[in-house]
């Protein structure tokens, strides 16, 4: 979305980050203060338009809200639909999730070993209005799942342009990763 498209929050929330990857290197404190902007960005019912909420019946889909020009972050709705899941992934830099509207289920796994298993490390369901630090480069695989009756809708924070870095998806009963690229899904008119 261009800057001319953006909502006045979505402006102020985008001028936030700026302000806090400017003033930080280290991707803990980053991630925190990025977290508590979500919490309040959220708070705007309407921060995400209707037709970047729109579920895909044949995948869950990652709208670009808005892309960094310099690629440093991205923000995007992530909408899965009812029963819908992404594979156990990694991001390859950090990420903070809000939930917009329905439930998401998530399960972070251990870096499995050559031909192991990804071990459960820790599972949570966000509901609306919840905000959570998905990931760091230190612990970040990961898998989603709509976890309600109604599409999940997800604002999703990343310390990159996360419709075109190269990442690994992991094989759950092998742990064998291939590299991927997650792109952006068109946005629906």
């Amino acid at each position: 979305m261009s800057s001319e498209m953006m909502s006045p929050a979505l402006e102020k929330f985008v001028q936030g980050i700026e302000q806090i990857i400017q003033a930080e290197t280290d991707e803990h404190i980053i991630t925190k203060q990025v977290a508590t902007l979500t919490e309040s960005f959220l708070q705007d019912k309407s921060a995400i338009p209707e037709n970047m909420k729109q579920p895909n019946p044949n995948k869950y889909t990652l709208y670009p809200l808005y892309i960094d020009p310099e690629n440093r972050f991205s923000i995007a709705s992530a909408v899965w639909d009812v029963g819908q899941a992404t594979p156990i992934h990694d991001h390859q830099t950090w990420g903070v999730i809000g939930i917009v509207q329905g439930a998401e289920n998530e399960v972070h796994f251990s870096i499995p070993a050559v031909g192991k298993q990804p071990e459960q490390l820790e599972k949570r369901v966000l509901k609306t209005g919840d905000v959570a630090i998905c990931c760091t480069t230190d612990q970040d695989i990961h898998q989603v799942s709509c976890a309600s009756s109604v599409p999940c809708v997800g604002l999703h924070v990343y310390g990159a342009n996360i419709g075109e870095i190269k990442r690994y998806m992991y094989d759950a009963k092998t742990g064998e990763r291939k590299e991927a690229v997650t792109a952006w899904d068109p946005i629906p008119q």
